[in-house]
């Protein structure tokens, strides 16, 4: 399945002038089975913090699960195909998919899990609930959304699919902050 997700990349030319190395088609276009057909199109991801910015390598030219790599990031599209079309989810096959440990498994939602990342989400179309451990909230297309890796599961109760692009940043969990005391 392609999403003809356009995408420019801009870096540098010898003299160092501006200029656009990449400009088409993303090609990194996964489909995660366990997760209903959910369509996720990596855009972008870096290894470090801050980024190197000097190459012209397609650094989306990569497999790569949900979480960020250590001190990197990722930029992805995704579209959440509505979950009535999705029947019965393993959890355990979803995390696994998704390139996390699928030993914690959840009772609320198949989808539920957690990154060790700071998540920008932007509803671009169509419409979502996230699930946290005790609470939801619905979210909307132009709705912006900062998690902090919090547990939680995209559900789309709706009838059309919902795409949302998201910049995952990797991060420190309030544990690992708590140790550099």
């Amino acid at each position: 399945m392609k999403n003809n997700i356009r995408r420019v990349v801009t870096g540098h030319d010898a003299g160092g002038k501006a200029v656009v190395v990449i400009d088409g088609i993303a090609p990194n276009v996964k489909v995660r089975e366990a997760q209903g057909g959910l369509v996720s199109t990596l855009l972008w991801a870096t290894d470090e913090c801050p980024a190197d910015i000097s190459g012209a390598a397609d650094r989306a030219e990569r497999t790569i699960g949900v979480p960020p790599p250590d001190r990197g990031s990722v930029f992805r599209m995704v579209d959440f195909p509505p979950v009535a079309t999705a029947g019965r989810v393993d959890n355990a096959a979803v995390l696994k998919e998704m390139g996390l440990d699928p030993g914690k498994v959840s009772d609320r939602s198949g989808f539920m899990h957690r990154t060790r990342s700071i998540d920008y989400a932007i509803v671009v179309s169509g419409e979502i609930d996230m699930l946290l451990d005790d609470s939801e909230v619905h979210l909307k297309a132009g709705d912006v959304m900062v998690q902090q890796g919090t547990n939680h599961a995209w559900e789309n109760r709706g009838t059309q699919t919902c795409r949302i692009a998201f910049v995952l940043i990797d991060a420190l969990t309030p544990a690992q902050l708590k140790g550099r005391d």
